[in-house]
């Protein structure tokens, strides 16, 4: 990975190419994100980055936050990720600003998927509802065979039930970023991306593209 960045997802729209044809879009505010710690080889035993995003205030850091963005001479953030870097030439209080990706670059994009709370085995994994004929009730929507009853006696791991769904860390792999907005810090990205508007996004290089 050489280029990454932090975001919030501002919401979804519509563009339209030079030939007039329509692009669906999410727009995310990118940046500025300022570098708060750099990782080497040498001192920590790979090459990594630490950026930081959202200003937060003072009264909100603890000491040992305090510190840390103290001796980057950076701003208080209320996001901090790390990325890893092949080469790392960059140093603590430089600025990155959405400019880092140019229009036609393949991305990945990471962040938390919307929480949908408890659901049942239908919704959250796409099981078949049962008959609603000849005694499958009260409940047709309950997942149906658990396995054999006397050996081996449980519920095998990975048997799709009811439960929590959504709130997870979702990546979503080559997307094309269609345009850049340096002046504001947006940049479009064709497509969908996780998580619900003002969510925070991680946007990198594409690693199959």
């Amino acid at each position: 990975m050489q280029k990454g960045i932090i975001g919030r997802k501002v919401g979804m729209t519509q563009i339209f190419d030079e030939n007039g044809k329509m692009i669906p879009v999410t727009v995310v505010e990118a940046g500025p994100c300022q570098v708060v710690q750099v990782k080497t080889t040498e001192n920590d035993g790979y090459n990594a980055v630490q950026l930081g995003f959202g200003d937060k205030k003072a009264t909100r850091v603890n000491k040992p936050e305090k510190g840390h963005f103290d001796k980057a001479n950076a701003g208080y953030k209320k996001t901090l990720k790390e990325f890893k870097l092949d080469e790392c030439n960059l140093e603590a209080g430089s600025l990155i600003k959405a400019d880092v990706f140019a229009v036609g670059d393949i991305v990945d994009v990471c962040g938390t998927s919307k929480g949908k709370g408890y659901q049942g085995a239908i919704k959250r994994h796409n099981q078949h509802r049962l008959k609603e004929t000849h005694g499958t009730g009260p409940v047709h929507r309950q997942a149906g065979s658990m396995g054999a009853c006397s050996s081996p006696s449980r519920i095998y791991k990975g048997k799709g039930m009811a439960g929590h769904m959504g709130a997870e860390r979702v990546t979503v792999q080559n997307l094309e970023i269609v345009k850049v907005d340096a002046e504001n810090n947006l940049i479009a990205i064709k497509g969908a991306i996780p998580g619900p508007k003002g969510g925070i996004v991680t946007i990198v290089d594409s690693v199959k593209a």
